[in-house]
Protein backbone atom coordinates (compact mmCIF):
# COMPACT_ATOMS: atom_id res chain seq x y z
CA UNK A 1 0.00 0.00 0.00
CA UNK A 2 2.76 2.46 0.96
CA UNK A 3 4.72 1.66 -2.18
CA UNK A 4 1.62 2.21 -4.30
CA UNK A 5 0.93 5.60 -2.68
CA UNK A 6 4.53 6.74 -3.14
CA UNK A 7 4.50 5.60 -6.76
CA UNK A 8 1.25 7.48 -7.44
CA UNK A 9 2.59 10.62 -5.79
CA UNK A 10 5.70 10.40 -7.95
CA UNK A 11 3.53 9.98 -11.07
CA UNK A 12 1.64 13.16 -10.18
CA UNK A 13 4.73 15.29 -10.76
CA UNK A 14 4.80 15.15 -14.59
CA UNK A 15 1.04 15.68 -14.68
CA UNK A 16 1.33 18.71 -12.41
CA UNK A 17 4.23 20.03 -14.49
CA UNK A 18 2.10 19.77 -17.62
CA UNK A 19 -0.70 21.69 -15.91
CA UNK A 20 1.77 24.37 -14.76
CA UNK A 21 3.18 24.84 -18.26
CA UNK A 22 -0.32 24.95 -19.79
CA UNK A 23 -1.56 27.52 -17.27
CA UNK A 24 1.59 29.60 -17.75
CA UNK A 25 1.22 29.63 -21.55
CA UNK A 26 -2.48 30.45 -21.43
CA UNK A 27 -2.06 33.39 -19.09
CA UNK A 28 1.08 34.77 -20.76
CA UNK A 29 0.17 34.31 -24.42
CA UNK A 30 -3.62 34.25 -24.50
CA UNK A 31 -4.45 36.38 -21.46
CA UNK A 32 -2.79 39.52 -22.85
CA UNK A 33 -0.31 41.86 -21.23
CA UNK A 34 -1.21 42.28 -17.52
CA UNK A 35 0.57 45.65 -17.45
CA UNK A 36 -2.01 47.15 -19.79
CA UNK A 37 -4.81 45.69 -17.67
CA UNK A 38 -3.43 47.14 -14.44
CA UNK A 39 -2.49 50.48 -15.95
CA UNK A 40 -6.02 51.11 -17.22
CA UNK A 41 -7.06 53.37 -20.06
CA UNK A 42 -5.33 56.50 -18.70
CA UNK A 43 -1.71 55.38 -18.86
CA UNK A 44 1.54 56.19 -20.59
CA UNK A 45 4.45 54.02 -21.77
CA UNK A 46 6.52 54.83 -18.67
CA UNK A 47 3.79 53.60 -16.33
CA UNK A 48 3.30 50.43 -18.35
CA UNK A 49 7.05 49.73 -18.37
CA UNK A 50 7.24 50.27 -14.61
CA UNK A 51 4.33 47.87 -14.00
CA UNK A 52 5.88 45.26 -16.27
CA UNK A 53 9.12 45.50 -14.28
CA UNK A 54 7.29 45.19 -10.94
CA UNK A 55 5.37 42.13 -12.15
CA UNK A 56 8.45 40.56 -13.71
CA UNK A 57 6.78 40.17 -17.11
CA UNK A 58 9.66 41.98 -18.78
CA UNK A 59 11.86 38.97 -18.05
CA UNK A 60 12.42 36.14 -20.57
CA UNK A 61 9.70 33.48 -20.63
CA UNK A 62 11.86 30.81 -19.01
CA UNK A 63 12.58 33.17 -16.09
CA UNK A 64 8.87 33.93 -15.70
CA UNK A 65 8.10 30.18 -15.75
CA UNK A 66 10.71 29.55 -13.05
CA UNK A 67 9.18 32.32 -10.92
CA UNK A 68 5.75 30.73 -11.38
CA UNK A 69 7.08 27.31 -10.31
CA UNK A 70 8.67 28.85 -7.21
CA UNK A 71 5.34 30.47 -6.35
CA UNK A 72 3.63 27.08 -6.55
CA UNK A 73 6.26 25.33 -4.43
CA UNK A 74 6.19 28.07 -1.78
CA UNK A 75 2.38 28.45 -2.12
CA UNK A 76 2.94 32.19 -2.33
CA UNK A 77 1.22 33.64 -5.41
CA UNK A 78 1.75 37.22 -4.34
CA UNK A 79 -1.05 39.74 -3.88
CA UNK A 80 -4.37 40.15 -5.61
CA UNK A 81 -4.25 42.84 -8.29
CA UNK A 82 -7.71 44.14 -7.41
CA UNK A 83 -7.84 44.06 -3.60
CA UNK A 84 -4.19 44.00 -2.57
CA UNK A 85 -4.77 40.99 -0.28
CA UNK A 86 -2.34 38.12 -0.45
CA UNK A 87 -3.70 35.31 -2.59
CA UNK A 88 -3.21 32.80 0.23
CA UNK A 89 -5.39 34.95 2.53
CA UNK A 90 -8.03 35.30 -0.17
CA UNK A 91 -8.28 31.53 -0.66
CA UNK A 92 -8.12 30.75 3.07
CA UNK A 93 -11.01 33.10 3.88
CA UNK A 94 -13.14 31.96 0.91
CA UNK A 95 -12.71 28.22 1.41
CA UNK A 96 -14.73 28.03 4.64
CA UNK A 97 -18.01 29.44 3.22
CA UNK A 98 -17.75 27.14 0.20
CA UNK A 99 -17.23 24.05 2.37
CA UNK A 100 -20.11 25.10 4.65
CA UNK A 101 -22.42 24.69 1.68
CA UNK A 102 -20.70 21.94 -0.30
CA UNK A 103 -19.95 19.37 2.42
CA UNK A 104 -23.58 19.02 3.66
CA UNK A 105 -24.75 19.20 0.05
CA UNK A 106 -22.50 16.35 -1.07
CA UNK A 107 -23.47 14.14 1.87
CA UNK A 108 -27.21 14.76 1.49
CA UNK A 109 -27.20 14.42 -2.28
CA UNK A 110 -25.25 11.15 -2.18
CA UNK A 111 -27.37 9.54 0.54
CA UNK A 112 -30.70 10.66 -0.95
CA UNK A 113 -29.69 9.61 -4.45
CA UNK A 114 -28.58 6.17 -3.26
CA UNK A 115 -31.75 5.62 -1.23
CA UNK A 116 -34.08 6.79 -4.00
CA UNK A 117 -32.17 4.89 -6.69
CA UNK A 118 -32.41 1.68 -4.66
CA UNK A 119 -36.14 2.27 -4.21
CA UNK A 120 -36.63 2.84 -7.92
CA UNK A 121 -34.52 -0.22 -8.74
CA UNK A 122 -36.71 -2.26 -6.39
CA UNK A 123 -39.84 -1.32 -8.39
CA UNK A 124 -38.03 -1.33 -11.75
CA UNK A 125 -40.29 -1.44 -14.77
CA UNK A 126 -43.33 -0.27 -12.83
CA UNK A 127 -45.33 2.93 -13.31
CA UNK A 128 -43.54 4.46 -10.32
CA UNK A 129 -40.18 3.81 -11.96
CA UNK A 130 -41.30 5.48 -15.21
CA UNK A 131 -42.80 8.48 -13.42
CA UNK A 132 -39.64 9.03 -11.38
CA UNK A 133 -37.49 8.88 -14.51
CA UNK A 134 -39.79 11.36 -16.28
CA UNK A 135 -39.58 13.69 -13.27
CA UNK A 136 -35.77 13.43 -13.31
CA UNK A 137 -35.64 14.22 -17.03
CA UNK A 138 -37.87 17.27 -16.55
CA UNK A 139 -35.78 18.41 -13.57
CA UNK A 140 -32.55 18.08 -15.54
CA UNK A 141 -34.05 20.14 -18.39
CA UNK A 142 -34.63 23.19 -16.18
CA UNK A 143 -31.79 25.67 -15.79
CA UNK A 144 -30.33 26.25 -12.34
CA UNK A 145 -31.14 29.94 -12.82
CA UNK A 146 -34.84 29.07 -12.86
CA UNK A 147 -34.49 27.13 -9.61
CA UNK A 148 -32.65 30.01 -7.96
CA UNK A 149 -35.15 32.68 -9.04
CA UNK A 150 -38.25 30.63 -8.20
CA UNK A 151 -36.98 29.37 -4.85
CA UNK A 152 -35.76 32.81 -3.82
CA UNK A 153 -39.03 34.48 -4.80
CA UNK A 154 -41.40 31.88 -3.32
CA UNK A 155 -39.59 30.42 -0.31
CA UNK A 156 -37.55 33.47 0.71
CA UNK A 157 -39.43 36.55 -0.47
CA UNK A 158 -43.09 35.52 -0.34
CA UNK A 159 -43.13 32.90 2.40
CA UNK A 160 -40.21 34.25 4.42
CA UNK A 161 -38.88 30.80 5.28
CA UNK A 162 -35.27 31.63 4.41
CA UNK A 163 -33.15 34.77 4.02
CA UNK A 164 -32.88 35.92 0.43
CA UNK A 165 -29.10 36.29 0.72
CA UNK A 166 -26.35 37.07 3.19
CA UNK A 167 -23.56 35.56 5.27
CA UNK A 168 -22.48 35.96 8.90
CA UNK A 169 -19.51 35.31 11.13
CA UNK A 170 -20.94 32.35 13.07
CA UNK A 171 -20.57 28.86 11.59
CA UNK A 172 -23.85 27.62 13.09
CA UNK A 173 -25.73 30.69 11.86
CA UNK A 174 -24.34 30.27 8.37
CA UNK A 175 -25.05 26.54 8.22
CA UNK A 176 -28.56 26.52 9.68
CA UNK A 177 -29.75 29.93 8.49
CA UNK A 178 -28.03 31.29 5.39
CA UNK A 179 -26.91 28.02 3.77
CA UNK A 180 -30.20 26.11 3.97
CA UNK A 181 -31.83 27.57 0.87
CA UNK A 182 -28.67 27.31 -1.29
CA UNK A 183 -28.31 23.67 -0.23
CA UNK A 184 -31.98 23.01 -1.01
CA UNK A 185 -31.63 24.52 -4.48
CA UNK A 186 -28.42 22.61 -5.20
CA UNK A 187 -30.16 19.40 -4.08
CA UNK A 188 -33.09 20.05 -6.40
CA UNK A 189 -30.66 20.55 -9.27
CA UNK A 190 -28.20 17.75 -8.56
CA UNK A 191 -30.32 14.90 -7.27
CA UNK A 192 -32.02 14.13 -10.62
CA UNK A 193 -28.86 13.28 -12.63
CA UNK A 194 -27.35 11.41 -9.67
CA UNK A 195 -30.53 9.40 -9.19
CA UNK A 196 -30.62 8.38 -12.85
CA UNK A 197 -26.95 7.44 -12.83
CA UNK A 198 -27.09 5.44 -9.59
CA UNK A 199 -30.22 3.64 -10.80
CA UNK A 200 -28.24 2.52 -13.85
CA UNK A 201 -25.44 1.22 -11.63
CA UNK A 202 -27.91 -0.78 -9.54
CA UNK A 203 -29.74 -2.21 -12.55
CA UNK A 204 -26.44 -3.36 -14.04
CA UNK A 205 -25.66 -5.26 -10.83
CA UNK A 206 -29.17 -6.74 -10.53
CA UNK A 207 -28.61 -8.67 -13.77
CA UNK A 208 -25.41 -10.31 -12.53
CA UNK A 209 -25.09 -14.02 -11.73
CA UNK A 210 -24.47 -13.49 -8.00
CA UNK A 211 -27.90 -11.85 -7.67
CA UNK A 212 -29.63 -14.83 -9.25
CA UNK A 213 -27.67 -17.09 -6.92
CA UNK A 214 -28.78 -15.04 -3.92
CA UNK A 215 -32.42 -15.27 -5.03
CA UNK A 216 -32.04 -19.02 -5.46
CA UNK A 217 -30.84 -19.22 -1.86
CA UNK A 218 -34.06 -17.59 -0.72
CA UNK A 219 -32.77 -14.12 0.21
CA UNK A 220 -35.33 -11.33 0.11
CA UNK A 221 -35.17 -8.72 -2.64
CA UNK A 222 -34.58 -5.93 -0.12
CA UNK A 223 -31.63 -7.72 1.43
CA UNK A 224 -30.17 -8.42 -2.00
CA UNK A 225 -30.45 -4.75 -2.94
CA UNK A 226 -29.24 -3.18 0.31
CA UNK A 227 -26.42 -5.65 1.01
CA UNK A 228 -25.14 -7.29 -2.15
CA UNK A 229 -26.12 -4.92 -4.96
CA UNK A 230 -25.27 -1.75 -3.02
CA UNK A 231 -21.83 -3.02 -2.06
CA UNK A 232 -20.91 -4.02 -5.61
CA UNK A 233 -22.28 -0.78 -7.06
CA UNK A 234 -20.36 1.28 -4.52
CA UNK A 235 -17.22 1.51 -6.66
CA UNK A 236 -18.80 3.44 -9.60
CA UNK A 237 -20.75 5.55 -7.09
CA UNK A 238 -17.54 6.48 -5.25
CA UNK A 239 -15.90 7.26 -8.61
CA UNK A 240 -18.73 9.60 -9.54
CA UNK A 241 -18.84 11.40 -6.18
CA UNK A 242 -15.08 11.79 -5.76
CA UNK A 243 -14.52 12.98 -9.34
CA UNK A 244 -17.11 15.73 -8.82
CA UNK A 245 -15.69 17.07 -5.55
CA UNK A 246 -13.01 19.41 -6.97
CA UNK A 247 -15.41 20.75 -9.60
CA UNK A 248 -18.02 21.54 -6.95
CA UNK A 249 -15.85 24.32 -5.53
CA UNK A 250 -15.88 26.11 -8.86
CA UNK A 251 -19.28 24.91 -10.07
CA UNK A 252 -21.13 26.55 -7.18
CA UNK A 253 -20.37 30.06 -8.42
CA UNK A 254 -24.00 30.77 -9.39
CA UNK A 255 -25.28 29.75 -5.96
CA UNK A 256 -22.60 31.81 -4.22
CA UNK A 257 -23.12 34.79 -6.49
CA UNK A 258 -26.91 34.95 -6.13
CA UNK A 259 -26.84 34.40 -2.37
CA UNK A 260 -23.81 36.63 -1.68
CA UNK A 261 -21.83 33.75 -0.19
CA UNK A 262 -18.14 34.76 -0.03
CA UNK A 263 -16.84 31.44 -1.30
CA UNK A 264 -14.34 30.17 -3.86
CA UNK A 265 -16.83 30.08 -6.73
CA UNK A 266 -17.86 33.70 -6.22
CA UNK A 267 -14.20 34.68 -5.94
CA UNK A 268 -13.49 33.05 -9.31
CA UNK A 269 -16.20 35.13 -10.98
CA UNK A 270 -14.92 38.34 -9.38
CA UNK A 271 -11.34 37.50 -10.36
CA UNK A 272 -12.37 36.92 -13.98
CA UNK A 273 -14.33 40.17 -14.08
CA UNK A 274 -11.34 42.08 -12.67
CA UNK A 275 -8.70 40.20 -14.70
CA UNK A 276 -7.10 39.25 -11.38
CA UNK A 277 -4.57 36.78 -12.79
CA UNK A 278 -2.79 35.79 -9.54
CA UNK A 279 -6.06 34.61 -7.97
CA UNK A 280 -7.18 32.76 -11.10
CA UNK A 281 -3.81 31.03 -11.53
CA UNK A 282 -3.68 29.97 -7.88
CA UNK A 283 -7.20 28.53 -7.94
CA UNK A 284 -6.47 26.69 -11.20
CA UNK A 285 -3.35 25.05 -9.76
CA UNK A 286 -5.03 24.16 -6.46
CA UNK A 287 -8.02 22.58 -8.24
CA UNK A 288 -5.64 20.52 -10.40
CA UNK A 289 -3.75 19.31 -7.32
CA UNK A 290 -7.01 18.54 -5.50
CA UNK A 291 -8.23 16.53 -8.50
CA UNK A 292 -5.10 14.38 -8.50
CA UNK A 293 -5.26 13.74 -4.76
CA UNK A 294 -8.96 12.89 -4.91
CA UNK A 295 -8.20 10.40 -7.69
CA UNK A 296 -5.61 8.78 -5.42
CA UNK A 297 -8.07 8.73 -2.52
CA UNK A 298 -10.66 7.13 -4.81
CA UNK A 299 -8.30 4.28 -5.66
CA UNK A 300 -7.60 3.70 -1.96
CA UNK A 301 -11.33 3.63 -1.25
CA UNK A 302 -11.73 0.94 -3.94
CA UNK A 303 -9.48 -1.32 -1.88
CA UNK A 304 -11.46 -0.61 1.28
CA UNK A 305 -14.80 -1.33 -0.42
CA UNK A 306 -13.66 -4.45 -2.26
CA UNK A 307 -10.67 -6.41 -0.94
CA UNK A 308 -10.43 -8.16 -4.30
CA UNK A 309 -9.15 -4.95 -5.90
CA UNK A 310 -5.39 -5.04 -6.39
CA UNK A 311 -3.49 -1.75 -6.27
CA UNK A 312 -0.72 -2.00 -8.82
Amino acid sequence: MTAYILRRLWQMLPTLLGVVVLVFLLFNWVGGDPAYILAGKMSNPEQIANIRKQLGVDEPFWVQLWIFIKQIVSMDFGASWSTGETVSHVLATRLGPSLTVLVPLTILETLLSIGLALGVAYVRGSLTDRMVMIACTVGMSISILVYIIVFQYVLAYQWGLFPVQGWGDSFSENLFHYALLPILIALAVGIAPSLRLFRTFFLDEINQDYVRTARAKGLSEKRILWVHVLRNAAIPIVTHVMSNLPALLIGAFLIERFFSIPGIGREVILAVERSDFPVIKAITIYVAVATMFFNLLTDLMYKALDPRVQLK
